[in-house]
């Protein structure tokens, strides 16, 4: 879970970046006006980080440099449609690191790890899957959508896709946990209960 609200928080710092460009360039139709104000919303989130003594991770620093990058491509060819491609470099990157065979196993209850390791490496593989797509459909948006479409459908498909893999990973995750201690002999379920410190919370045997 912390891994995710750290992905999420990582997209909707990039999204408000890029939906703050699209709203300034609809009432300006001023393309250095929205990319310099949308750069410098970048800039003040990691100047917040920093003066609150957070860390920063390296897909942060990357998030600014590609908002950096992206703003400036579009000042010189006066074309909006680099600022949309942020964000499909960024899923990918991160879709990259969601390839990692078992990235979700160290944020699961330690019962989880032990029984149902297996199943959240396909959730994670999901998660990967899931970001790939998300870059393939903003990127084919970017170049055949107005801005007016990218903004609406990567938004609906953004926050109806995470939270229906949200739901059915831990879903998937806890179930499978369920049943697989629920099949052991008494004796290792026992044994396990206790040894991952859920037997005196009764949270499985319920």
């Amino acid at each position: 879970m912390k891994a995710f609200l750290r992905t999420a928080r990582l997209l909707l710092g990039d999204l408000a970046s890029s939906l703050l460009f699209l709203i300034l360039f609809y009432i300006t139709h001023s393309a250095v006006l929205s990319v310099c104000l949308g750069a410098l919303l970048g800039v003040a989130q990691i100047a917040i980080q920093l003066g609150r003594r957070m860390p920063i991770d390296v897909m942060e620093w990357l998030s600014l440099l590609l908002v950096i990058a992206s703003g400036t491509a579009t000042v010189l060819t006066d074309d909006p449609r680099f600022v949309l491609f942020k964000a499909s470099a960024i899923y990918a990157i991160v879709g990259v690191v969601m390839l990692k065979s078992g990235w979700m196993n160290r944020y699961l209850p330690s019962i989880a790890r032990t029984v149902a390791s297996d199943i959240a490496t396909c959730v994670g593989f999901a998660w990967a899957g899931l970001m790939f797509i998300s870059a393939i459909l903003n990127a084919y948006l970017a170049v055949n959508a107005d801005l007016a479409t990218w903004a609406m459908s990567m938004t609906i498909f953004g926050i109806v896709s995470k939270i229906v893999l949200s739901i059915g990973g831990f879903a998937a995750i806890r179930l499978t946990t369920h049943f697989r201690v629920r099949a052991l002999p008494a004796d290792k379920r026992e044994a396990l209960l206790i040894s991952t410190g859920w037997r005196a919370a009764g949270r499985v045997e319920q």
